[in-house]
């Protein structure tokens, strides 16, 4: 018997993602099932901090304000709802949603999923969490519930449970799972797959893009899918869009998660009909035997200062204040352990503002003593306020100096972590490690098609025939690359080595970069190590998510062929 198609939606692909999207997917068309990703590593030690103060709490409080507005929709619509809003308490989380419930009159079942706290087994963390896989949701989910909530899952299980929930796969079952696995990551981050965050979006009406809708998977029994949205809202949903996100924070061919790993190098895209593209051809293997798990603890302190240099002789003026503050942090009683300059030359000749004739000095210092990078630095800048370099102030003077976070990942085998479904009823349920797995090893990188001829080229930057999406994972940087043609692809992939990436992004230049190779969808993806230092939290760099590191990346200058250009 054929079964019925899933039709699953995203409401959120961040914590303080736009309110009002749980709403809009609930109203905009059918839906059998709308999930939310509130989580990321940041979120965790954010939640943590919370937990801290507030034992009841450590979950995302703006999810509970989604369902106060719409709950009674979803229950008339019959929409299941899965999120990963319950963070590090998603007890609490399913508690208050019955409460709330309650209180509003909808007899609604509410199941949540608990397990991946392994925050007592890693003394002196804030927050370690393993990243689950979707079978707890799934268990939640045949055994009836109308809302579950999880804490740290991975971003794809939000559509692996519902999924294996609704087609009754077997945990074998890997290449349908890969495709649910491939479907939940381009849903996972929201209107990034409608149009957001979009290298080519001037290619199109601005008009279009001013209020992306949100994504929804045709998600079928044989693991395809159709990634589109609801008639009618903004945005877009074409190769290139589902292309950058599937590029999102992955690296090689095998994107491995707890429920399947899936072959990103499988992947095919087509473009069915206007804002719908079905993905198919997705290869699955079995599950590495371990589980990754997000560490997450306070790192000491930070503070920071930028100078205002305006004008002439800048970097003069950033070596006079440079030596200064240096030579008082010297004579500090505590001088801060960690000490970073970064000059941004955002200066102009003859520039017709003041601010487009001046330039940034950024001073960032970190240490665990919180006096060493607050009394220290702001009575070592502001001393200087009458003393150095003509035309000098700061954008804003140094406080008192900010907790940071560092994150970094270990792995623990599958089995030691009890992951555990707890129903509406009460009743809990174990759910069973994966008895199949494979040690995850990189896959070979595939043969390269003939370059392009040679031919007549012209200086241009790299993002005229290039697309990229750039973020973070840890303390790397992900680049993702694609072209929108096969000749545009013969030149990219022998053009663009890691060499090559190094010297264009000079920032990777004493760093190791990785190239992945991925034909089937004319794109390369770069790890970069140790870019962004010890994770977002951390604020190492001036973009410490390496969000716009593809768009500095298609702003460097290549010699490209004119029969591209």
């Amino acid at each position: 018997m054929t079964v019925a198609p899933l039709r699953i939606g995203n409401a959120s692909g961040f914590y303080g993602d736009r309110f009002d999207a749980m709403r809009e997917m609930l109203t905009g068309g059918p839906l059998d099932v709308l999930t939310g990703d509130y989580l990321a590593e940041l979120t965790m030690l954010i939640l943590g901090r919370d937990r801290l103060k507030n034992p009841s709490g450590g979950y995302a409080r703006t999810f509970l304000g989604q369902l106060e507005e719409c709950l009674g929709l979803a229950h008339e619509r019959g929409v299941r709802i899965v999120a990963n809003a319950g963070g590090l308490n998603p007890a609490g989380l399913a508690d208050a949603v019955r409460q709330l419930a309650d209180r509003l009159g909808i007899p609604v079942r509410v199941a949540h999923v608990e397990g991946d706290d392994l925050t007592a087994g890693h003394p002196g963390s804030l927050a370690a969490h393993a990243y689950l896989g979707g079978a707890g949701i799934a268990a939640c989910l045949r055994e009836g519930a109308d809302i579950v909530v999880t804490g740290r899952v991975t971003d794809a299980a939000l559509v692996t449970g519902p999924a294996v929930a609704h087609f009754g796969w077997a945990p074998d079952a890997y290449d349908r799972l890969a495709g649910a696995v491939v479907a939940g990551h381009v849903l996972e981050c929201g209107t990034q797959a409608t149009g957001g965050n979009y290298a080519f979006f001037t290619d199109h009406d601005p008009a279009r893009l001013r209020h992306p809708g949100f994504p929804l998977a045709e998600l079928h029994e044989d693991g395809t899918s159709v990634i589109t949205k609801h008639d009618g809202t903004g945005g877009l949903v074409d190769l290139g869009t589902v292309t950058a996100q599937l590029l999102y924070e992955t690296s090689g061919a095998r994107y491995a998660g707890p429920d399947v790993t899936a072959r990103l190098d499988s992947v095919r895209l087509t473009q069915e009909a206007p804002d719908r593209v079905r993905i198919s051809g997705v290869r699955g293997e079995a599950p590495p035997p371990t589980l990754k798990v997000g560490l997450n603890r306070l790192g000491g302190y930070r503070n920071e200062v930028a100078f205002v240099l305006t004008g002439l002789d800048i970097e003069a003026k950033a070596a006079l204040v440079r030596d200064q503050m240096e030579a008082a942090l010297d004579a500090a009683k505590s001088r801060p352990t960690e000490v970073r300059w970064d000059l941004a030359r955002t200066d102009h000749p003859d520039a017709p503002t003041e601010e487009t004739a001046s330039a940034l000095l950024r001073l960032v210092v970190r240490d665990r003593d919180q006096d060493a990078v607050g009394r220290t630095l702001s009575g070592a800048a502001i001393e200087l306020a009458l003393a150095s370099y003509p035309g000098f102030h700061v954008i804003a003077p140094p406080g008192k100096g900010s907790p940071y976070g560092v994150f970094e990942d270990v792995y623990v085998p599958q089995d030691t972590v009890a992951h555990v479904a707890v129903l509406h009823d009460g009743r809990r349920v174990p759910v069973a490690p994966a008895t199949g797995t494979l040690v995850l090893e990189p896959a070979l990188e595939p043969a390269l098609p003939e370059p392009l001829p040679p031919g007549p080229t012209r200086r241009a930057p790299l993002g005229v025939v290039a697309g990229a999406r750039s973020g973070d994972k840890g303390g790397n940087a992900n680049v993702g690359v694609w072209v929108r043609s096969d000749d545009a692809w013969r030149w990219l992939v022998h053009q663009l080595t890691a060499d090559r990436f190094q010297n264009l992004i000079t920032e990777s230049r004493h760093l190791k970069v990785v190239r992945h190779t991925l034909p089937n969808l004319r794109a390369l993806n770069f790890v970069v190590e140790g870019i962004l230092g010890e994770g977002v939290a951390s604020q190492h760099r001036f973009d410490p998510q390496a969000k716009a590191l593809g768009e500095w990346l298609r702003s460097r200058h290549l010699d490209i062929p004119e029969a591209l250009l």
